[in-house]
């Protein structure tokens, strides 16, 4: 038997208007809801609050009165002075000079014994050598013209005979090696002769070689200042250095 369907049950028929439909029902629903508006109740309440008025208290105006100053001190009662009467009698006591007259001055002269002179000896001055007006000078320097000619001839005359003399092999001997120096302070005195001879090195036998060869040092004029002769102090290091031999 064949089953025969109504062409008005058909559902899909008109399902594209539904839609429509539908749709346009659903976008009004939400237009409105957007555009809807809403008034807010506030639940506060206003309320005044009266304060009484205070009654104002009239402060009294006081008058401020002078006060009078305190009156002054009395003056002071004056003293008395009694004047007693001018009745004593004051001895008066004579009074002596006690000045010898010319007379007993003459009397009195003691004779005087011969008046001896005795000369003080002056103290030699001291100059050092770089201040001094004219230098010692040294045999061999004679015939320099000035006073700084003749300083750098003694000095080269004095470093001379230190190169000669001096026992440089004394260091090695001692293992000193390496650079060693002494400092030799002597004077040249009024005389012309070298005195006051102090050392100072590192070693004692390398400080009493530096005295033996400084004793070498021949007889000199002396030196001179504002014209007088004078000691003149010369101060002269010794600089030598002994080499490690290498093996």
């Amino acid at each position: 038997m064949q089953v025969k369907k109504n062409p008005k049950a058909d559902l899909s028929r008109n399902s594209l208007i539904y839609f429509q439909i539908g749709l346009i029902i659903i976008l009004s629903i939400t237009y409105f809801g957007i555009e809807w508006k809403f008034t807010e109740h506030s639940d506060t309440f206003n309320y005044e609050v009266t304060v009484p008025e205070f009654d104002m208290e009239d402060i009294p105006v006081t008058a401020i009165k002078d006060v009078p100053p305190p009156p002054p001190p009395p003056p002071p009662v004056p003293e008395v002075i009694e004047v007693v009467a001018d009745e004593l009698e004051v001895e008066e006591t004579e009074i002596r000079s006690t000045e010898s007259s010319q007379e007993q001055m003459i009397e009195k002269v003691i004779e005087v014994a011969e008046i001896k002179e005795e000369k003080l000896e002056e103290k030699v001055e001291e100059v050092p050598f770089v201040l001094i007006e004219n230098v010692p000078v040294y045999p061999g320097c004679e015939n320099q013209p000035d006073n700084a000619s003749k300083k750098k001839c003694m000095s080269t005359k004095i470093d001379e005979l230190i190169q000669d003399e001096f026992n440089t092999n004394l260091g090695a001997d001692l293992n000193m090696y390496g650079i060693n120096r002494i400092y030799v302070v002597f004077r040249i005195n009024e005389h012309g002769d070298v005195t006051g001879i102090q050392t100072r090195g590192p070693h004692k036998l390398l400080e009493a070689e530096a005295e033996r060869v400084v004793k070498m040092l021949p007889k000199m004029s002396p030196g001179r200042q504002r014209n007088r002769p004078v000691s003149v102090v010369y101060t002269l290091p010794i600089i030598f250095e002994v080499r490690e031999e290498s093996l």
